[in-house]
């Protein structure tokens, strides 16, 4: 069997879950050929796949949105983004469509979540599951009438699947399928380089893991010098541009390159950040508190918000909050309203494949 995974080139997160679920498929199924296909760089898919064994296919699915930085979205340059990628994707489709015939093997496609993943399946004649929180038809429903033909578009190609396995912090996804609902769906953490190891454990105050995405954002130096008794950890690549006057600061480490932010969140205390899928399932699974920055213009950011104040501790900063460093860490968490999620979600996407195969083949 081939599954096949197309993976938004959004940002991390997607290929994040989609990492996490084919380690498990992996391990269930060694047989297997995986396949990751996504728009993000190679170097970052091998860091979250963790296994020469899944093989890599370049290809950009999807546009998502275009974001102007970690907390806001363009929507000018989204709407010019998916006019070109509609030129780019009758080729796309019949390269992949082709190379996946050449391969001799049944193929599952696993959307996450893609509309473009219904025309490769439909192509082929493959089956095709889609494993998401919300679809783009939720995303550009909202965001008026120069969206609406690819809401409507997005939202027909979601109904040619044959199941969704639906995760956490949820948006509506009525598209008529069987569905399987899924826990927390993150990876497990991997070992650390010995010399960073000791240097947390050496740290006197409470770590805070700093997370804003894959393109990061900008936050003085000088906010950090407001909490001395507090140790921050950022990955180095997020703040790149002004990485030497972050490195300067005592209570400050940045995390190379080759780390992954959930290796190193379950030593934390508390986790600063955007609302982001893979970010607050990781913390969840570790019981890290999450101080989160409220953020507009994208419908999944109430789901995860709502999420939040049900399963996690939590406390809930305002964009001003962020920039004047009130980031209420000496205050205590907020309880949920409700219980805490399974942290099991990976695994349970992996089985949930492998029985509906067995089920269909």
């Amino acid at each position: 069997m081939l599954i096949y995974f197309c993976s938004s080139s959004h940002g991390y997160g997607h290929a994040a879950r989609d990492a996490a679920v084919l380690q498990r498929l992996r391990r269930l199924r060694p047989d297997w050929t995986l396949v990751m296909s996504s728009g993000l760089s190679s170097p970052v898919l091998k860091l979250l796949l963790g296994d020469a064994a899944i093989q890599q296919r370049s290809c950009q699915w999807d546009v998502g949105m275009v974001q102007a930085d970690a907390l806001g979205v363009d929507c000018a340059a989204t709407l010019s983004a998916l006019d070109q990628l509609e030129q780019r994707l009758p080729h796309l489709i019949e390269a992949e469509a082709n190379w996946l015939a050449s391969q001799g093997q049944p193929v599952l496609i696993v959307g996450d979540i893609p509309p473009a993943a219904a025309a490769l399946a439909q192509r082929l004649d493959a089956p095709l599951v889609w494993m998401s929180n919300f679809g783009w038809d939720d995303i550009y429903g909202p965001l008026g009438a120069a969206f609406q033909r690819w809401a409507d578009a997005a939202a027909e190609a979601y109904r040619s699947g044959d199941l969704l396995l639906r995760c956490p912090f949820d948006l509506a996804m009525n598209w008529g399928l069987p569905e399987r609902r899924l826990g927390l769906v993150c990876a497990s953490p991997r070992s650390i380089p010995a010399d960073l190891d000791a240097s947390l454990d050496a740290q006197d105050g409470p770590l805070v893991m700093v997370g804003f995405g894959g393109l990061g954002l900008s936050i003085s130096g000088n906010l950090f010098r407001l909490w001395p008794n507090h140790h921050f950890l950022l990955p180095a690549s997020a703040v790149a541009s002004h990485a030497p006057e972050l490195a300067a600061l005592p209570n400050l480490t940045l995390l190379p390159d080759g780390l992954r932010p959930v290796d190193v969140l379950g030593r934390c205390s508390r986790f600063l950040g955007k609302p982001g899928f893979s970010s607050f399932c990781e913390a969840m699974a570790h019981g890290v508190g999450m101080h989160v920055v409220e953020r507009s213009g994208f419908a999944e950011a109430s789901a995860l918000m709502g999420g939040l104040r049900r399963h996690g501790q939590h406390r809930c900063l305002s964009r001003q909050d962020l920039d004047t460093g009130a980031w209420q860490l000496d205050q205590p968490l907020l309880g949920p309203s409700d219980a805490a999620l399974s942290a099991s979600g990976a695994s349970e996407a992996a089985q949930a494949l492998v029985n509906w195969l067995a089920d269909h083949f």
